[in-house]
């Protein structure tokens, strides 16, 4: 069997490349191009390794140093938590490219009978394989945008009422601008057993308008700050975990 080396050289060079651009996007690193195509440059020199006669804990130990230097040359070094992380988002990266790609091999090269499983002789085409990784990677990294996007909106919500505080899962919800009497109007799915003077607050949305029952209350949001708000009640909360919808006028109040 013969094997190119320069070959060989070139599809670990890509597929590095396409990892570390992945990562840069993932955590938005303002990262040039011509560092990411050293970073996958150093990273395809793991490919040489194979030709010399070392263990396997030697190789895994080589290419645990080669893939630090890649993280280095590519994002360079400000602190030792910038770099971890960098390094840990390669990783998973790595890993579930990795993975992707071994359950597409799997697939298609062996068929099984229950959980014996032969190989038929068929095998992936590299090219597919290579057409195939940045589908892969677009649709992780558009799927960790999206994930970011919604997480950063659910916060932890102290809710004080009179002597009481309740502890609350909250979510951002920027639509709700909701205010009275200069009050954002936050809303919750718990009953209201509270002996507190009700407030009937109104309100106009797409689908109609109303009138919500509030009472007054404080909450306190970690990296957001202390409000003064109406609580309004509602079972018409439909995100899964959430107690409590915040107002998203409480962003521009923040302190």
């Amino acid at each position: 069997m013969t094997i190119y080396i320069d070959g060989v050289l070139f599809l670990n060079f890509a597929f590095d490349f396409l990892l570390l651009l992945a990562t840069s996007i993932v955590l938005k690193r303002n990262t040039k191009i011509f560092n990411i195509i050293l970073g996958a440059f150093i990273g395809s020199l793991s490919t040489l390794v194979l030709f010399f006669n070392i263990t396997n804990i030697q190789l895994f130990i080589i290419k645990i140093y080669l893939s630090i230097l890649m993280i280095l040359f590519t994002f360079y070094y400000k602190n030792l938590k910038y770099t971890l992380i960098n390094i840990g988002t390669f990783y998973i990266v790595s890993i579930l490219l990795g993975g992707f790609l071994y359950l597409l091999n799997i697939e298609f090269s062996y068929r099984h009978e229950g959980l014996i499983f032969y190989n038929n002789g068929l095998s992936i085409n590299v090219i597919i394989l290579f057409i195939i990784s940045p589908i892969i990677l677009y649709i992780y990294v558009r799927q960790s945008k999206l994930f970011q996007k919604k997480v950063k909106n659910y916060h932890k919500v102290n809710l004080k009422i009179g002597k009481k505080q309740i502890y609350l899962n909250g979510y951002l919800d920027t639509g709700n601008t909701l205010s009275y009497k200069d009050k954002p109007v936050i809303i919750t799915n718990i009953k209201n057993t509270f002996k507190k003077k009700k407030i009937m607050v109104p309100y106009v949305v797409i689908n109609g308008s109303g009138i919500i029952e509030c009472i007054e209350a404080k909450i306190e949001i970690p990296d957001m700050g202390k409000f003064d708000v109406l609580l309004g009640f509602s079972e018409n909360i439909n995100i899964s975990g959430v107690d409590v919808l915040l107002n998203g006028k409480l962003e521009d109040k923040k302190c």
